[in-house]
């Protein structure tokens, strides 16, 4: 691996948008260590590849330990962490149309997925961030988290789970701020993606709106690349535009 390369962390670098996201900052250069919960078809010199499981705080924790002996083998902090990981649907688990559709065991599995993996994710990663220059951490997030934006209802566990992802983030970056002023902690809406996730939904979507994996990951990196420490807590879309809570 280049050790003189920028290095990022991609947590659940398996899904859709990490993977393009991976790809992108290989072909840019970058050393790339992926954590997924199952092997990724990529290969690449720059890349190393981690098992983690989003459910078990066990195993995130000794995710970020293997992180931190790589930074320290390396003698390189990281400039920049994603996390990407995420669930809309599965075969047990449909968005919700009304209330009366609601049920605990789908909550709990979008939740955990989507606001507790993430959460622990930033308790254990974040700590590895350098004070001495910027860095970024960013969590996949989404539009229809934001309170204020949400004109149509339905989907209630995974608004809900994205609107409590975003508050975490806004927490993190609050905490973080006080003893590093150089992070970026910030949540990202890469759009409609074409992807297993938005499959079933495509149907629904603008033309021109949906975007192919390549396109969102290009425009959210170059996103990153212009924010500062005081862009810190925000919610961001794949073309720059600051999402209201």
């Amino acid at each position: 691996m280049n050790t003189h390369a920028p290095l990022a962390i991609i947590a659940g670098f398996s899904s859709t948008i990490g993977r393009a996201m991976t790809q992108q900052l290989l072909d840019r250069g970058w050393t790339v260590l992926g954590f997924s919960r199952r092997p990724v078809d990529l290969h690449h010199d720059n890349l190393l590849q981690i098992a983690i499981d989003f459910t078990d705080e066990a195993s995130i924790e000794m995710a970020a330990g293997f992180a931190r002996d790589a930074i320290a083998s390396r003698k390189q902090t990281p400039d920049l962490i994603l996390e990407t990981a995420g669930i809309l649907h599965s075969e047990d688990v449909k968005p919700e149309k009304a209330l009366r559709d609601m049920n605990m065991d789908a909550f709990l599995k979008v939740f955990q997925i989507n606001t507790f993996g993430p959460a622990l994710i930033m308790k254990h990663f974040l700590p590895l961030l350098p004070r001495q220059k910027k860095a970024v951490f960013a969590a996949l997030s989404a539009r229809v988290g934001s309170i204020s934006d949400n004109q149509l209802g339905g989907w209630y566990a995974y608004r809900a789970s994205k609107a409590a992802l975003n508050m975490l983030i806004r927490n993190a970056a609050i905490e973080t701020g006080r003893r590093n002023k150089n992070a970026v902690i910030v949540g990202l809406h890469p759009g409609t993606v074409d992807s297993p996730l938005s499959k079933p939904f495509q149907g629904a979507v603008p033309e021109g709106k949906l975007f192919t994996a390549d396109y969102s990951a290009d425009r959210l990196l170059s996103v990153l690349e212009t924010l500062t420490p005081q862009d810190s807590g925000e919610l961001f879309a794949w073309d720059g535009e600051r999402i209201s809570p």
